[in-house]
């Protein structure tokens, strides 16, 4: 389920997994428009290994974004302490968002 949240006058969106687990979050969108719109980048993409950019961070920790179709990251992930949590990061993505509902969070 995607999670729509508004902070001041900004929105933001995080993907949970089926036990409630954030396995994405979004930066921030000026607009609810735009932040739908990045909604649904991630359900286009999400399939595509191709979009999906690994990183390791300097502590060693691995973590991933899934980039849209014009190269712009529409999520990025937690942190894990081991690459093969992020790879399991990415299936969960794949299986998730392509139809996932949209809920406004408050």
């Amino acid at each position: 389920m995607f999670e729509l949240k508004k902070s001041g006058d900004q929105y933001h969106f995080v993907l949970k997994a089926a036990n409630g687990q954030v396995i994405l979050s979004s930066q921030m969108y000026a607009s609810k428009a735009s932040a739908m719109n990045g909604i649904e980048s991630v359900k286009k993409n999400s399939g595509n290994d191709g979009m999906y950019e690994k990183k390791t961070a300097k502590n060693g920790k691995f973590h991933f974004n899934l980039k849209s179709s014009n190269g712009q990251i529409v999520g990025s992930s937690q942190m894990y302490a081991a690459e093969s949590g992020m790879n399991n990061g990415i299936e969960s993505v794949k299986k998730n968002a392509p139809g996932a509902d949209v809920t406004e969070v408050e």
